[in-house]
């Protein structure tokens, strides 16, 4: 029996992103935090660990495709839990604290051990048509949101 693989499609995408996230999820979990919480702490560190608060809501709003309110409630549950706060520099910019960068990078870490294991053996030409047409999809759907 020959077995084809499927067709890129919203679908396949979307398969593809839960069963990717119910692992994330389950780190996370085991660490008391939540998917926004991450994509949030995340931010922070590829701004280059000091962000305006503005500039960070407006960030993981484009993200996550949330309300800016949701977003606004995310940031303030990281400061409640000492994980993120104001920059004492700068008190418009917020910065991971010890324990919020120490969160960061254990799940990266352990994250990343599970990604290795997602893409062990699919080639490297392979990841890269993939990484192309999914990040048209999503220009493209970030296009449609921004006319809607």
């Amino acid at each position: 029996m020959t077995t084809t693989a499927p067709t890129v499609n919203g679908r396949a995408i979307a398969l593809a992103h839960y069963a990717g996230r119910a692992l994330l999820e389950g780190v996370l979990t085991r660490r008391g935090a939540t998917f926004h919480q991450s994509v949030t702490l995340r931010a922070v560190v590829v701004a280059g660990d000091s962000i305006g608060r503005d500039e960070l809501v407006a960030d993981v709003t484009g993200s996550l495709k949330t309300d800016e309110s949701v977003v606004r409630g995310v940031i303030e549950e990281l400061a409640a839990a000492k994980l993120l706060e104001e920059d004492p520099a700068e008190a418009s910019r917020m910065r991971l604290t010890d324990a919020g960068r120490e969160l960061y990078e254990s799940t990266v870490a352990e994250t990343a051990e599970i990604s290795a294991r997602l893409y062990a053996g699919i080639p490297a030409e392979d990841l890269a048509i993939g990484g192309r047409v999914l990040a048209l999809v999503t220009e493209r759907a970030n296009a449609e949101l921004a006319g809607a």
